[in-house]
């Protein structure tokens, strides 16, 4: 099953093309990695998904449903998890995750332990958001994708500013995630993470498209990083 489809996804702000004539497809069970220079337009590609900015032209599906007539029943089914989460400094992990439950509604608020424990935050769930480390803070924006149990889960940066240990953890929580079905769309620029957890990728500069496919086949010759570097110089 197609989880999510682009057809010439474009973009414009005034006279700024921050994407142009994207076309994306991501299959059930898949974790896609999305690559491309700072300003290449991946976060206003990840806004137009989730229904925050309206595209200037194309269509975006979502399990096969056009999400300009159809995002309210498609949304309980993704989970988001943003570089900067909008958490209370002030107030522990399991009260900012409560909160949240609140408004997702359903049994997101039964999901916390659940989630806390999948992310291994239940033994600092009771401290302040304020006192944890980079990697905790991560861990917590995607506890709180995961709260509605979603099948399509899109991360955003999740090992930005994170030391090799957390890398480590959230490299192997995604692969996790993928053996229990579900499908990662993983926005980044830490190519070394991306080689090792996505299946396929696709690669944008200046909001276009240069390159895409399985992970295996396109670098099957060079490494990623050299693969990167040819599409960006050449695309």
């Amino acid at each position: 099953m197609t989880v999510l489809k682009t057809e010439h996804l474009t973009k414009r702000f005034k006279k700024i093309v921050a994407v142009s004539d994207l076309n994306l497809q991501i299959e059930e069970g898949e974790v896609f990695g999305f690559l491309g220079p700072n300003g290449s337009g991946k976060s206003t590609t990840i806004g137009m998904v989730l229904g925050l900015i309206a595209p200037t032209h194309g269509r975006i599906e979502l399990f096969g449903r056009d999400i300009k007539d159809d995002l309210s029943s498609v949304w309980p089914r993704v989970g988001v998890a943003m570089e900067n989460p909008p958490f209370y400094p002030y107030l522990s992990g399991w009260d900012n995750l409560k909160i949240f439950s609140q408004i997702l509604g359903d049994n997101a608020g039964a999901r916390m332990e659940e989630v806390l424990d999948t992310v291994k935050l239940s033994s600092r769930a009771r401290d302040k958001f304020g006192t944890y480390s980079q990697g905790m803070k991560q861990r917590l924006a995607l506890a709180y994708a995961l709260l509605s149990d979603p099948r399509f889960l899109i991360l955003d940066e999740p090992t930005n500013g994170l030391d090799p240990v957390g890398m480590r953890e959230m490299r192997e929580l995604i692969l996790r995630l993928k053996e229990e079905g579900k499908t990662i769309f993983l926005s980044s620029h830490l190519l070394s993470e991306v080689e090792q957890v996505c299946d396929h990728i696709g690669i944008v500069k200046e909001g276009r498209l240069v390159t895409q496919g399985r992970v295996d086949d396109l670098t099957s010759e060079i490494g990623l990083e050299k693969l990167f570097l040819k599409a960006i110089e050449e695309g």
